[in-house]
């Protein structure tokens, strides 16, 4: 998203989070921690997710909720499902995905289909259940947007985390884009 665009939504965001958490504008910095500086439990992050999902219109899954320590975080992965909500309204596209786990040499997991969030965050559990050391490749096709090719490096880019290694390409192309260590989603 643009400077711009970062800039009419993080607003949104901080009144929400301030609403939820009865806590002052002023005091949502990116640093500051959900839990420790602003005293929020379990069951505040839930209630703080569900006004965010009713805001944006959106659905913020449990292991998103789990890594999300600070604000920064939450507006990140806020704007991350609303930029992903925006893709799922475009038109989907078809993909290809293999998981090869650690150490296997004849087992792999694949799937093929219509590109849509809910075939990515299956893709995730795939390559999360594959565990460290596995092996995550993706083709897009090839009337993908370079755009659509690059949110999806960045939504895999978490699992490099994880220990998995992870290569993204549109069909067609002979290099494969492989998602670079320091990328997360």
């Amino acid at each position: 998203m643009t400077t711009a665009g970062y800039a009419a939504f993080e607003p949104r965001v901080r009144r929400a989070v301030a609403e939820n958490l009865g806590v002052g504008l002023d005091e949502l910095t990116a640093e500051v921690s959900l839990t420790d500086d602003l005293a929020a439990d379990s069951l505040d992050v839930l209630e703080l997710a569900l006004a965010l999902e009713s805001e944006f219109a959106i659905s913020i899954p449990e292991h998103i909720l789990e890594e999300v320590r600070t604000y920064g975080e939450l507006v990140r992965a806020t704007l991350g499902l609303v930029e992903e909500r925006r893709a799922a309204d475009a038109e989907p596209v078809l993909f290809r995905a293999r998981v090869v786990p650690a150490g296997s040499r004849t087992g792999a997991l694949e799937r093929a289909g219509w590109l849509t969030p809910y075939a990515a965050e299956m893709i995730v559990e795939d390559a999360l259940r594959a565990g460290r050391g596995a092996q995550l490749s993706v083709t897009i096709a090839a009337n993908a947007d370079p755009a659509e090719v690059a949110h999806m490096k960045a939504r895999l880019g978490r699992l490099q985390g994880r220990g998995i290694a992870v290569s993204v390409s549109r069909a067609g192309n002979s290099r494969r884009a492989r998602v670079s260590p320091g990328r997360a989603a």
